[in-house]
């Protein structure tokens, strides 16, 4: 079974899924996030792939990613970092970033390399669903690759429906249309939270963008499966002198 449906037959409630760039805040960081997550109470972590045009990343993961490209992180570094992190991490673990990179890589030769390191979901928000469905879920298939679909508060109910059609993981309800670590009042989006609950969908909602802190990681598990949080980890992280003492705080600040 792909660990993240063994996560959600497990733990149906208050998942927390912890995103981080690869590479920052230095090249070798990546691995040592990783297992800080693990070891302090994370159910799912999402590692991004940093890439010189984020369309849907703020500020903080922005900047987050130019330092990893500066660091000189690439995909294929990425896979040889985590080529043994399975003989340690037992989380789902996921690779978020954009569609270029991924193309120029070569999708099928990524889809390959993702599933022999232990990936078990890909997140591309630019990738659209006509050619998803079309053209590159074969890919993702054959390498029991869930592909995890963004939806917002302007998605169409018809769009979500298919959208969890496609789906085989979990869906990612963006909280607002804005980018990451927007500074919008998050409460303000609880009627799109409350309309997504009721549809009853088949797969689990985690919830992302602005979940920065406790208030906001509980107002997200009221409506769905659990929260992603991304940019308030990246800013505990710039700067850390210790990024296990960090980690563990800042996931204790989150689940106390």
């Amino acid at each position: 079974m792909n660990r993240i449906n063994k996560l959600f037959s497990e733990k149906n409630k208050n998942i927390l899924n912890v995103y981080y760039t690869a590479g920052f805040p230095d090249l070798e960081s990546t691995t040592v996030v990783l297992n800080a997550l693990q070891k302090h109470g994370a159910d799912m972590v999402e590692i991004g792939m940093p890439y010189s045009d984020p369309l849907a990343d703020g500020p903080v993961i922005q900047q987050s990613s130019m330092i990893a490209l500066e660091n000189g992180m690439t995909i294929q570094i990425l896979f040889e970092q985590l080529k043994d992190c399975r003989k340690n991490f037992h989380l789902p673990l996921l690779l978020m970033g954009y569609l270029n990179p991924v193309m120029q890589f070569g999708i099928e030769r990524f889809c390959k390399m993702a599933n022999e390191v232990g990936v078990d979901g890909i997140i591309l928000p630019d990738l659209p669903v006509y050619e998803f469905e079309n053209e590159y879920k074969k890919y993702f298939e054959q390498n029991d690759l869930h592909f995890i679909f963004l939806i917002t508060p302007e998605t169409s109910e018809e769009r979500i429906k298919k959208i969890d059609r496609l789906s085989t993981g979990f869906i990612y309800a963006v909280s607002s249309s804005s980018t990451t670590g927007n500074n919008k009042e998050f409460d303000e989006q609880e009627k799109y939270f409350s309309r997504i609950k009721q549809m009853n969908l088949k797969n689990p909602v985690l919830i992302g963008f602005g979940i920065k802190d406790k208030q906001t990681f509980d107002i997200a598990c009221k409506y769905g499966n659990g929260a992603i949080i991304g940019s308030a980890y990246i800013n505990a992280l710039n700067g850390s002198a210790d990024i296990k003492k960090t980690t563990q705080q800042f996931l204790e600040s989150i689940l106390r």
